[in-house]
């Protein structure tokens, strides 16, 4: 890894400039007006509704607007919420009763609770809600974002992938997870191999692992103190998945961190559990009524895409050599019925699982594993929960599903089939895997046999370039999905941060 060289005086001397957007500000407030600090997001898009998101400087009523007219000429008003300490002053609502497949534009002002004349300047957002009929459907995917030291470079344009893909015009993205990464701190400066230097945009909170709810907070804050970030949130409404990084790296429910100097607290459970709550506070992600901090969900997105949403983190056993004949927890009994349910109830042409990890690729913790791949053989493990997945989908006679993920740090396409595999009760399917955004690139990556992974197509750093890849060097990737309605063709793009398509291929769906 490139060296780093940090002080306290450094590290708070870079954030001065955006201390107000984090931090309660010391003026009279009888004197100011409410600052929206972190722009506006949409997310979790449907046919008739989608979530709104911002975050203000004080208590204060967060007010949401929305027209179908750029111009507001038709606004309309939702129930005003009030934010304070409680949510680190962000909230987020639901606009329901939406027309589908509509531009909706809307705004959001935040109104000052101890002073109603103050009134924040408006930010504006909009969206496309989802299709009700037949209408060619685009979006775009990638995970991992602000990882392995490489923050916000602002001399080299921030995190330049999110302009990229804006300029797709999606009518969604799905981020894979590694949303952030609280386990990585920042550094002020790192010496690239050419001789430059990386300057990062560091606060307080980023240069050291996090632990308190606050620092968990303010991991998601940094990344949209990025004017890329803030500018694709205002326009691309987003699916959120989280990994392992939200937490600390690799991590598993009632891990013990007693060995791990880094932090002060010991119990993974806990820094997990303040994890989960910083992660919905500050995201557009509906809440689900029995399990708030469930990530777990599908979306509709008319007739030719249904999209599952998976969690392989919170219901896992602890990572280990990951053998067991009896299969070990992985997905979870509860979200495993869940999913096939879902899929046996879905109408939709194409049934996109969209992973936080991908299924055949190995990704080692140690001497123990972090997926459910675990090296050539029958399956074992984790694997019982993919196997039993696969099979039900093959008898089950659910077509047409293709698996979308990130998480390994750079791009690759995978086809699976039963002639190759150890395992052979299911159906050949795909599997893209696109990422980092802004982060750190790896690979390449060993694969295990089970389910027969054939590789099509992969691009990471060379033994000469080495691992830990600065975004500097462009080796940052997202995957973009085009569905067209007359023919149901889906076309995968693999893509980079200059733009450049790397890989395509169309897939022809089948028809019942």
């Amino acid at each position: 890894m490139p060296s780093i060289k940090i002080t306290r005086r450094q590290a708070l001397a870079s954030s001065v400039a955006f201390a107000g957007s984090l931090a309660l500000p010391s003026f009279s407030r009888a004197s100011t007006r409410p600052l929206i600090t972190h722009g506006v997001q949409s997310g979790d898009v449907a046919h008739d509704g989608a979530v709104i998101w911002s975050r203000t400087d004080r208590e204060a009523n967060m007010v949401v607007e929305w027209a179908t007219t750029e111009s507001f000429s038709d606004v309309r008003r939702v129930q005003q919420l009030a934010v304070g300490e409680p949510t680190d002053f962000s909230g987020k609502l639901a606009l329901q009763g939406l027309p589908s497949d509509q531009d909706i534009f809307y705004r959001v002002t935040m109104v000052d609770l101890a002073d109603s004349n103050a009134v924040s300047e408006p930010v504006t957002g909009r969206f496309r809600t989802a299709p009700a009929g037949l209408r060619d459907v685009s979006f775009v995917w990638s995970g991992d974002t602000a990882g392995q030291g490489w923050g916000i470079d602002e001399s080299r344009g921030g995190m330049v992938t999110y302009n990229t893909m804006l300029n797709h015009k999606p009518d969604f993205m799905i981020h894979s997870g590694d949303t952030v990464y609280a386990d990585g701190p920042l550094a002020a400066e790192v010496e690239l191999k050419d001789g430059t230097t990386w300057k990062n945009l560091v606060i307080e909170q980023k240069t050291k692992v996090a632990e308190t709810l606050d620092e968990f907070r303010k991991q998601h804050l940094y990344n949209m103190m990025d004017t890329n970030v803030r500018a694709f949130n205002a326009e691309v409404p987003i699916f959120y998945q989280w990994d392992d990084h939200e937490v600390t790296n690799n991590w598993y429910p009632d891990e013990d961190f007693t060995n791990d100097d880094r932090y002060t607290v010991k119990s993974g459970n806990l820094m997990a559990a303040r994890a989960a709550r910083a992660f919905h506070e500050m995201y557009p992600i509906r809440s689900h009524l029995t399990e708030p901090y469930r990530v777990y969900r599908k979306a509709s997105y008319g007739p030719l895409l249904d999209i599952f949403f998976l969690d392989m983190r919170t219901y896992r056993g602890e990572n280990n050599a990951n053998d067991q004949p009896e299969g070990a927890p992985f997905l979870g009994p509860e979200q495993l019925a869940w999913l096939k349910r879902e899929l046996t109830a879905s109408n939709a042409l194409w049934k996109v699982i969209a992973a936080d990890m991908p299924i055949g690729m190995i990704v080692a913790d140690g001497e123990a594993f972090e997926n459910s791949a675990n090296g050539d053989g029958p399956v074992l493990g984790r694997e019982h929960d993919i196997a039993e997945l696969l099979s039900f989908i093959k008898h089950a006679k659910v077509t047409n599903t293709v698996w979308l993920t990130a998480d390994v740090h750079h791009t690759a396409a995978h086809h699976y089939s039963p002639d190759r595999a150890q395992f052979q009760d299911f159906e050949p399917f795909y599997e893209f895997v696109s990422g980092p955004l802004h982060a750190g690139t790896f690979g390449p990556s060993q694969y295990d046999n089970t389910f027969g992974p054939e590789v099509l197509y992969s691009k990471y750093p060379s033994d000469e370039q080495g691992q830990n890849m600065s975004p500097a060097e462009g080796y940052q990737f997202f995957g973009k999905v085009d569905i067209a309605a007359d023919t149901g063709v889906m076309t995968v793009r693999l893509m980079d941060m200059a733009d450049e398509e790397l890989w395509s291929t169309q897939i022809e769906p089948l028809r019942g």
